[in-house]
């Protein structure tokens, strides 16, 4: 980078003598700078002109790119020294599906009004392939999701905060002989088709678990990983689907949604490292702390309605 700041200094004083006196080194040593950088590239860079010199066409090119290193290398110094103050670069962002619907949209224009050179990206998944993807710094935050009568193991190091706690209720046809009932006891929903989702997704696991934990073997006959798609079948009157809170502002006419005895409660959790927790990472928490469901943060922006000292500990 030295001989290509020396060569570029060349291009844009116009001599030997006034580059390196730009510079702040000696001639001899600006000379010596631009002499090991032709053996380097393998052509003539500079040539005689009068009693100083002027580059080559091969100058001209390695000079058009040197310039171009500079800037990008000054640049690359302004953001670094930028860091103190602005937030800023690539925020990687993990969460379930349903969380994207409700959560993210907002927490998203939140950070582009008060951090516009930070870079959020998003990524779809289950909790069980998100955790793992976190814990290899392939992720920097994630929203998932945590069923209260299948609590998932969280790993060592990683920080949680739940955001939302909201009933998940059995979701059947109005003309269906359960649907009519104030409660429906887990232990009654035998011989039932369920819309599920697939195999290894939490709403899933929690709900085979419940209703195995009562004695029933659900029959679960679609695997859909969308839950305005299982209620569409459950419009159908072909199933009854379990939905969480987020997702009954989907719920199709004809459709009713009712509580279970026991109650199933579903948990919506930021998740991150905190020995890795970066600026952007501290921003998108302040974000959905100024959510109606930020779940007890505080934000450390006292221009927001919720500006207190953030208490993430």
């Amino acid at each position: 980078m030295e001989r290509l700041r020396a060569l570029a200094a060349v291009d844009t004083h116009g001599s030997i003598a006034r580059a390196a006196q730009a510079l702040h080194i000696t001639p001899s040593g600006m000379s010596q700078q631009l002499s090991k950088l032709e053996r380097e590239c393998g052509h003539r860079l500079l040539e005689p002109e009068g009693r100083s010199v002027r580059l080559t066409h091969a100058g001209r090119v390695l000079a058009d790119h040197a310039a171009a290193l500079m800037a990008q290398l000054s640049e690359a110094e302004h953001d670094l020294a930028a860091l103190g103050e602005e937030v800023l670069g690539p925020l990687r962002i993990g969460s379930v599906g349903s969380a994207i619907r409700t959560l993210l949209p907002a927490t998203l224009a939140i950070l582009a009004a008060r951090h516009p050179r930070l870079t959020p990206s998003v990524r779809d998944g289950e909790v069980g392939d998100l955790l793992p993807a976190l814990l290899r710094g392939e992720l920097d935050l994630l929203l998932i999701e945590n069923w209260s009568n299948r609590p998932r193991h969280i790993p060592e190091g990683v920080a949680v905060h739940t955001l939302v706690t909201e009933e998940a209720r059995v979701a059947l046809h109005a003309d269906h002989p359960l649907g009519a009932r104030p409660v429906l006891r887990l232990a009654d929903l035998g011989g039932i088709p369920w819309a599920a989702c697939p195999p290894g997704a939490e709403p899933r696991e929690a709900l085979v678990q419940a209703l195995r934990t009562h004695g029933v073997e659900p029959e679960i006959r679609y695997s859909i990983s969308d839950h305005a798609t299982q209620l569409t079948l459950v419009a159908a009157g072909l199933s009854a689907a379990l939905i969480p809170g987020a997702a009954r502002q989907q719920v199709p006419p004809g459709v009713r949604c009712v509580p279970t005895d026991p109650p199933l409660r579903r948990h919506v959790q930021a998740a991150w490292q905190p020995r890795t927790e970066s600026p952007p990472v501290h921003a998108c928490l302040d974000a959905l702390a100024c959510l109606p469901s930020g779940g007890g943060f505080r934000c450390r922006d006292e221009s927001c309605p919720g500006g207190e000292p953030n208490g993430r500990g």
